[in-house]
């Protein structure tokens, strides 16, 4: 699922440069696509299917309310962040109708931007890994307090997101329980980091173990999703 595809939607050049390279500095995102108006912006995602557009609202030929309708009219598949110097009451509840992920205030810092990427990365992380969900970990996506601390809690020092969701997507494709070391050549990362991973997914009860005896030497240990 990594990176996440973007199409950033924003009229003003300088400000959609500055955005640019502020997405490509968060690790696991990818720009795909870059409009100047809500028409533009509708294009771009019937075309590229992003998994994320970040749009502004004040825009030419059609505004930023405006496409969220379009999207939402036309069932297009595509989660939304607000990026704007709207701070009027109406505008904020129209835009929250719409059913957006987040609401940015310009002028705004890397920081709250990197912490929205950072609470929508493990959104979509959390989706893809898991089939059902427990009424606290619904809460805890509803909210979406402090993405970047939520992710330094769940996966310990060392630990990558972006790999843990290669090993998860991995597992889940193979029929068969698979070891530390087919994970390791499937992945690209050595067998002992392979281990790493999957002793965090076993303890987090994501994955259950199966002990494969027989031939020379120990038992294998070979993991298959819950």
């Amino acid at each position: 699922m990594f990176p996440l595809k973007v199409i950033l939607v924003e009229d003003d050049p300088m400000v959609q440069e500055l955005h640019r390279q502020f997405i490509e500095k968060i690790e696991g995102f990818a720009i795909a696509g870059i409009a100047s108006n809500g028409v533009e912006g509708l294009e771009l995602i019937r075309i590229h299917k992003p998994d994320l557009a970040i749009i502004d609202l004040y825009m030419p030929q059609l505004g930023g309310l405006e496409m969220l309708r379009g999207i939402r009219s036309e069932g297009l598949s595509v989660d939304v962040i607000a990026i704007t110097a709207a701070r009027d009451i109406e505008t904020i509840h129209q835009v929250l109708q719409q059913g957006i992920f987040d609401y940015i205030i310009k002028p705004f810092t890397f920081d709250r931007i990197k912490k929205s990427l950072g609470n929508y990365r493990l959104y979509r992380l959390t989706l893809d890994e898991k089939k059902t969900l427990s009424q606290n970990e619904l809460d805890q996506l509803l909210t979406k307090n402090g993405g970047e601390e939520k992710q330094a809690k769940i996966l310990p020092k060392g630990l990558n997101v972006n790999t843990l969701a290669k090993i998860i997507h991995f597992i889940s494709n193979e029929k068969k329980f698979v070891s530390a070391e087919e994970v390791a050549e499937q992945i690209g990362i050595a067998r002992v980091t392979a281990r790493r991973y999957l002793d965090y997914l076993e303890k987090e009860g994501k994955v259950k173990i199966q002990i494969q005896y027989g031939g020379v030497g120990r038992p294998v240990n070979r993991y298959g999703m819950m």
